[in-house]
C-alpha cells in the first residue's frame, strides 16, 4: 500500500456493525432504545442520589459518578454509530476520530477505578463500621475521585500521543464500529512496537490491579464475615455488596468475553459484538441491578413516584 501521512488522512470509514440492508431499521429502533434507556436510568440514579438525603454517603457518591461515566461512555460511540446507520454515511474525520478514541479509553479506565474504589468502601463499611465515618470523609471520597480521573486521563493521553505519531496507509477503513485503538494500528505504516508496549503494561495495570483490588476487598469482608458467622451478618452483607458484585462481574465478564474474541483468532464480526456487549449493554443494565437489588434505591424510588403523584394531585 502507498504510504500516506496521518497530517494527509482526513478522514476514516467505520465499516460498521455486519446488519443486512433490510435489517438496518429495526437495529437502529433497538440500539436507539437501548441507548435512551441507557441515559435515562443512570440519571434517574443520579437524580435519586441527589434529591434523598438518605443517600448522601460515600457508596452513593461514587455510585452517581459511576452512572455519569456510564452515560458518557455510551455516548463517546453509540450516538456516531446511530447516525451512520440511518445516513449511510460511514466517514468520521480524522480528528473526530482521535477524540472518540481518547474519550472512550478515558471513561472506560475511569470505570474501571470507580469499581475498585466501591469495593474498597464496602471493605471499610463492613470490616470497620466503627470508624467508616471517620475514614471515608468527604476529604477521602474527593480524593479517590480526582485520582481516578487524574490516571485515567494520563493513561488515555498517553495512548492518543502516540497514535497521533504515527502514519497510516492509504486504506482508511475501520472494521468496527466506532475508533478502536486496536483497530487503528492495524491500518498504521508506521512501526507500533511502543504503542503495544503502552497498552500492554497499561492495559495490565488498569484491569488486572483493579481486578486484584476487588478480589482483595471482598475476600476480606468474606473472611470477616465468616469469622463471626451469622445469617443476619450475610443478609447483611450480601444486600450491602450484592449490586455492585453484580455490576463487577458484568463489567469484567465483557472485557474478558471481549479479550477472549480477540485472542483466540475469531472473526472480526464476534469482536465487534463483544464490543457492543461491553459498550451498550453493561451500562444500560447498571441503574437496574442497583434499582432492583438496591433497597435505599427502592426506597428512594418510591418516595420520587409519592412524591410526583401528591403534585399532581
Amino acid at each position: 500500500m502507498r504510504p500516506e501521512n496521518q497530517s494527509h488522512m482526513s478522514e476514516f470509514l467505520l465499516v460498521g456493525l455486519p446488519i443486512q440492508p433490510g435489517q438496518q431499521s429495526m437495529f437502529f429502533a433497538l440500539f436507539l432504545g437501548m441507548y435512551l434507556t441507557t441515559v435515562l436510568g443512570n440519571l434517574l440514579i443520579l437524580l435519586l442520589i441527589r434529591l434523598d438525603a438518605h443517600l448522601h454517603t460515600p457508596m452513593y457518591f461514587f455510585l452517581s459518578h459511576l452512572a455519569l461515566t456510564d452515560v458518557s461512555f455510551s455516548s463517546v460511540t453509540v450516538p456516531k454509530m446511530l447516525i451512520n446507520m440511518q445516513t449511510q454515511d460511514q466517514s468520521i474525520p480524522y480528528a473526530e476520530c482521535i477524540a472518540q478514541m481518547y474519550f472512550f479509553l478515558l471513561f472506560g479506565c475511569i470505570d474501571n477505578l470507580l469499581l475498585v474504589v466501591m469495593a474498597y468502601d464496602r471493605y471499610m463499611a463492613i470490616c470497620h463500621p466503627l470508624h467508616y465515618t471517620t475514614i471515608m470523609r468527604e476529604e477521602l471520597c474527593m480524593f479517590l475521585l480526582a485520582g481516578s480521573w487524574f490516571l485515567s486521563c494520563v493513561i488515555a493521553l498517553s495512548h492518543t500521543i502516540l497514535l497521533a505519531q504515527l502514519s497510516f496507509c492509504a486504506d482508511n477503513n475501520i472494521p468496527h464500529f466506532f475508533c478502536d485503538l486496536a483497530a487503528l494500528l492495524k491500518l498504521s505504516c508506521s512501526d507500533t512496537s511502543v504503542n503495544e508496549l503502552v497498552i500492554f503494561t497499561a492495559g495490565a495495570a488498569v484491569v488486572i490491579l483493579s481486578l486484584s483490588g476487588i478480589l482483595v476487598s471482598y475476600g476480606l469482608i468474606g473472611a470477616s464475615i465468616l469469622r463471626v458467622p451469622s445469617t443476619k451478618g450475610i443478609c447483611k452483607a450480601l444486600s450491602t455488596c450484592g449490586s455492585h458484585l453484580s455490576v463487577v462481574s458484568l463489567f469484567y465478564g465483557t472485557i474478558m468475553a471481549l479479550y477472549f474474541s480477540t485472542s483466540s483468532g475469531k472473526s472480526k464480526d464476534k469482536d465487534m459484538i463483544a464490543s457492543l456487549m461491553y459498550t451498550m449493554v453493561t451500562p444500560m443494565l447498571n441503574p437496574f441491578i442497583y434499582s432492583l437489588r438496591n433497597r435505599d434505591m427502592k426506597l428512594a424510588l418510591g418516595f420520587l413516584f409519592k412524591s410526583n403523584n401528591l403534585l399532581i394531585k
